[in-house]
């Protein structure tokens, strides 16, 4: 098996991840509370404030396998990487890891951002082409998912991407195990998934 140390790129070629420009956002009050109807839709908040797989989520939603591709893994070092500030927590040297999820016949879904301690993150992705969730889950791992931030913004790069225009829904979280926060991810959802979701906001009636 290939160490993921084999597949990342020196800090200074590393590409850039792809933060919104938010237009609104919220932290972890909103999240607990959650948002007006017709700022973000019922459905799409059970998507984003839940605590849940986005994985599996997408997965029973479109009725296809949730694929991976992955796009990036670099060593960042120490570097905060303009990440949100609760990377703090993540020991360094880190390591960050960009994927797209899409079904198996190739609609991109989401991108998602990750940070993990460098010299554990084979521990924990053992197979680079799953996703995180499918590959904690084959190892048994208890987690729990710490939704601490929301977005609503634009992104030049995700909406040539997406092959949708803005604004995206994007959230922040920490996965914890065994009390210790083990990776903050960064996800960003495709306005594809109105399909399945139905509308981002709710009409007032």
């Amino acid at each position: 098996m290939t160490s993921a140390f084999e597949s990342v790129r020196s800090t200074l070629a590393s590409p850039p991840w792809y933060a919104l420009q938010p237009i609104w956002q919220g932290g972890e009050e909103v999240v607990q509370q959650g948002l007006p109807h017709d700022q973000l839709a019922p459905t799409w908040q059970i998507l984003m404030l839940g605590d849940g797989s986005p994985t599996r989520h997408l997965q029973l939603l479109t009725g296809e396998r949730t694929d991976v591709d992955v796009i990036d893994m670099s060593l960042i070092g120490c570097d905060r990487d303009q990440a949100p500030n609760v990377i703090d927590v993540i020991p360094g040297p880190r390591l960050r890891r960009q994927v797209w999820l899409r079904t198996a016949s190739g609609q991109r879904l989401a991108y998602a951002t990750s940070w993990w301690e460098a010299s554990h993150v084979d521990d924990y992705l053992q197979n680079r082409s799953l996703p995180i969730w499918a590959s904690l889950a084959r190892l048994r791992t208890e987690l729990y998912r710490d939704v601490q931030g929301i977005y609503c913004g634009y992104s030049d790069v995700l909406e040539q991407e997406f092959q949708q225009a803005g604004p995206f829904w994007g959230r922040h979280y920490l996965f914890w195990h065994h009390g210790q926060p083990l990776t903050l991810i960064y996800e960003v959802f495709s306005p594809y998934l109105t399909r399945y979701l139905g509308p981002m906001q709710r009409s007032q009636p």
